[in-house]
């Protein structure tokens, strides 16, 4: 039984998984991106699924990396932090070849990783209040292992901006650059997601399938290809983890200081 992720079916065939851990706004440890890999590729061979939809408890969709994973990954070694890294790499690339149609109902802020999950959906809905951020480049890190996903879902020119500032932006710049769909009040939040699965449900459901793969085919954007860039995405973070840069970087985050590349002020 999973402790981190929820899971609800409907009569039609659409299931609702929540990330469950929002005393932590839904943070990425080990055990909650093993059991949402687990539990998409279990539903994944299941012929009578229609479509999936990822939201998260609580206020937040969610803040990416947790703090404590963060913490002892300071004092990981180059093989045991890719080895971490691989673990969201497969997550992600098991969600965005997901066969089925999927929906993120972005309930909630989103950064790093929470990103990564969003432009690995078909589409995402989110409350017009969220709040996003691709932010690792301040601890001294970069968004490697989500890079693929975001850059194809956002495109260059937005990645160069947000990759290497970290800077925070709203809803609107995120609807504005392609990383969300559609945007609405928190109160319409359900009613705007069960619109979009309506109009899955309309579709045949084998030629969504279909759909899905011939739009890979044409971007020439495969699994495999996907595969071997996941190698050097986890290498690279790594690296940098235990590079003298990541380590100030986490440290001075998690002693909530300025890191010693920031001008004072």
């Amino acid at each position: 039984m999973s402790q981190f992720i929820s899971q609800k079916k409907d009569r039609n065939g659409v299931v609702t998984l929540q990330l469950n851990r929002p005393e932590v706004h839904n943070a990425f440890n080990a055990e909650l991106i093993s059991e949402l890999s687990s539990s998409l590729l279990i539903l994944g061979q299941d012929s009578k699924l229609r479509a999936v939809v990822i939201t998260g408890a609580g206020k937040s969709f969610s803040a990416g990396a947790d703090i404590n994973e963060m913490r002892a990954g300071i004092n990981a070694s180059d093989a045991e932090n890719q080895q971490q890294a691989m673990a969201l790499a497969v997550l992600l690339r098991t969600l965005n070849y997901f066969p089925k149609p999927t929906i993120a109902k972005v309930n909630g802020n989103a950064f790093g990783g929470g990103v990564g999950l969003i432009a690995c959906c078909d589409i995402a809905i989110a409350v017009d209040s969220c709040t996003f951020g691709l932010t690792e480049t301040r601890l001294g890190l970069v968004p490697a292992v989500i890079s693929a996903y975001v850059v194809r879902r956002i495109g260059e020119p937005a990645a160069r901006r947000y990759f290497l500032n970290g800077d925070r932006f709203n809803a609107n710049e995120a609807l504005r650059i392609g990383l969300i769909h559609e945007t609405c009040p928190a109160k319409s939040l359900d009613e705007k997601v069960a619109t979009e699965v309506d109009k899955f449900l309309a579709s045949g459901p084998i030629a969504s399938i279909f759909a899905k793969q011939l739009v890979f085919a044409i971007s020439g954007n495969d699994q495999e290809k996907q595969k071997r860039l996941d190698e050097n995405t986890t290498a690279m973070i790594a690296r940098l983890r235990t590079s003298d840069e990541g380590q100030e970087g986490l440290q001075a985050f998690l002693e909530k200081r300025r890191p010693s590349w920031q001008p004072k002020k």
